[in-house]
């Protein structure tokens, strides 16, 4: 359910706009922010603060909504002819639809451990998920010396 982007605004408030002061003001008093000082950066306009963890739920938000893979696609592939060199002196070439299902495969089992590994990390009153978390995950799994 979408949300209406003006919803979460007061009724009966509107912003207050500052009047503006030209740039080149002859007052002695002047702020040290103000862009028309030499030799300081411009002011930046103001940045939306977002309150701790807001920022992470939106982006898991919006992972789970997405279906495209997050890893990219050509250092995968770099990765999967690097092992395959290892277990073979020949060059193995691989079609891509078999690159894309290994690689679909081995982006569930990440999001497996690590949604195991933030259960572990809540059983231990946490929000934080630690590397101990994940070797946890991996050993009750069954994970064998990966």
């Amino acid at each position: 359910m979408r949300h209406n982007i003006s919803a979460g605004r007061r009724k009966g408030k509107t912003p207050q706009r500052r009047p503006q002061v030209p740039a080149q003001s002859t007052s002695s008093v002047t702020s040290p922010r103000r862009s028309g000082v030499p030799g300081l950066p411009p002011v930046s306009p103001k940045k939306r603060k977002f309150r701790p963890g807001t920022r992470a739920l939106m982006e898991i938000r919006k992972y789970q909504k997405s279906t495209d893979l997050l890893l990219r696609k050509a250092p995968f592939a770099r990765l999967v002819h690097e092992v395959c060199e290892s277990f073979s002196r020949e060059r193995l070439r691989w079609q891509v639809y078999a690159l894309l299902a290994l690689q679909e495969a081995a982006e569930a089992f990440l999001v497996l451990i690590f949604s195991d590994a933030n259960l572990c990390a809540i059983h231990a009153k946490r929000v934080t998920v630690f590397p101990r978390d994940i070797q946890l995950a991996r050993r009750i799994r069954g994970v064998d010396n990966m």
